[in-house]
């Protein structure tokens, strides 16, 4: 068995979970998520848990049942408490405004780069004196808000000499020395 797999899904109280010809309909206080699931891969909701069954132990069924498992616990996190992720904005002259769902980013090239977020992130700016601004994003997609941060991201990604660029608030960038000042 797959150790994921084979965990039972405990759904809080507020959650509803309907299951429909392989669609699985999660809602909650955060909003409505849906995935499509597999026909091989069986799931029963009995006493508020839910479980993942598989018919074989086929190399592809073992890889659907914790794969199916685990997006099916992210929605149920993600519609109950929600997701939030942090990125800051490391380098001299490097800022980040918002005007509802666009995205203005300053981060030393020419021009300024803008981003339209999707309608189901809550996004906000910080920017404080002496301080590095700071994007805050909030969703109950964990794909959706992972897939922007790494757009975001890829804007200027951080370097390893001065450690410029966007990185996760309480990343760690491993730094390099430089090049080597005597001989």
């Amino acid at each position: 068995m797959s150790r994921i797999g084979k965990l039972p899904i405990q759904i809080p109280t507020g959650v509803t979970v309907t299951i429909k010809d392989c669609v699985v309909t999660v809602k909650g206080a955060k909003g409505e998520l849906t995935q499509n699931v597999n026909p091989d891969i069986k799931i029963s909701l009995e006493n508020g848990v839910l479980q993942l069954l598989r018919p074989s132990d086929e190399k592809n069924h073992r890889a659907m049942h914790g794969l199916y498992r685990s997006l099916i616990n992210n929605m149920v996190i993600g519609v109950s408490v929600g997701y939030r992720k942090e990125l800051e904005l490391v380098g001299v002259g490097y800022r980040v405004s918002n005007t509802g769902q666009l995205l203005d980013l300053s981060l030393g090239y020419t021009h300024n780069i803008y981003l339209q977020l999707p309608a189901e992130l809550k996004v906000e700016t910080k920017t404080e004196r002496n301080k590095n601004p700071l994007i805050i994003l909030e969703s109950a997609d964990k794909q959706l808000i992972g897939q922007v941060c790494a757009k975001i991201r890829s804007f200027r990604r951080p370097e390893p000499y001065k450690g410029k660029g966007i990185k996760f608030v309480g990343e760690v960038i491993r730094r390099k020395s430089g090049k080597s000042a005597g001989k």
